[in-house]
């Protein structure tokens, strides 16, 4: 399962196809991960964003480090929000999280690309930036969550459009839910605030074909970063 890492981030990358091949039964629950070295090279990636992608599914309890002779990356599998509660259940609530993300996939983007295409006041531009900014600024999970969503509201709400404002609400309420069912890590976080940064400019320089790209990106590391650690 595990093929060369495409994209700008390969540290979501990485975390999405190691999580989906822990949850597929390709290395069961108390098997040790094959070395570093060896998954590095499967997956064209530097040992140090593999290390990364490891040390986020160890902080989601999906996996354990053991130290010294005969140690290693053991399979631990701990279960996640979507695997509680009765079958239906978790897989009404496992197919409706899906379904956000692809949807965001399509609003989002589209969002983005509408609202670069605006010619926006300097209040609307002022907002942008003030949120962009809220978000960079906050350290706390929770903050930083709340800032997030507001962000990408605020492009939303710039728009003009009162039907893509609710589809952008409708598709960050879900993305919010699935962000509290992980840790937060600082890899991905970085990441996420550069690629804002990059929308931001973008939208405010009137480049709508950039910050539709950009914006699909930021959604694809994301949806990667869940589906590793969620699905």
């Amino acid at each position: 399962m595990l093929r060369p890492v495409r994209g700008q981030h390969a540290f979501e990358a990485c975390v999405e196809q190691l999580g989906t091949a822990i949850r597929l039964g390709v290395y069961p629950r108390d098997t040790v991960l094959p070395a570093e070295r060896e998954l590095a090279e499967r997956m064209g990636v530097s040992r140090a964003t593999l290390r990364e992608a490891i040390a986020a599914l160890r902080t989601a309890g999906v996996v354990e480090t053991k130290r010294g002779r005969g140690g290693g990356t053991v399979v631990r599998l701990r279960p996640t929000v979507p695997r509680r509660g009765a079958p239906a259940q978790v897989a009404a609530r496992r197919s409706a999280w899906l379904d956000v993300l692809d949807f965001r996939r399509i609003v989002e983007p589209g969002a983005a690309e509408l609202a670069a295409s605006r010619d926006l006041t300097q209040t609307q531009r002022q907002r942008l930036v003030q949120a962009h900014e809220a978000v960079a600024a906050a350290s706390a999970p929770a903050a930083h969550r709340q800032a997030d969503s507001r962000f990408h509201l605020t492009i939303a709400a710039i728009t003009g459009s009162p039907s893509v404002v609710e589809a952008v609400t409708s598709v960050q309420a879900g993305v919010h839910e699935m962000l509290s069912a992980i840790p937060v890590l600082g890899t991905n976080i970085d990441h996420s605030d550069a690629q804002h940064a990059g929308i931001c400019a973008a939208v405010l320089d009137g480049e709508g074909s950039r910050a539709r790209r950009l914006m699909e990106a930021h959604c694809d590391d994301t949806a990667a970063l869940l589906r590793g650690l969620l699905f």
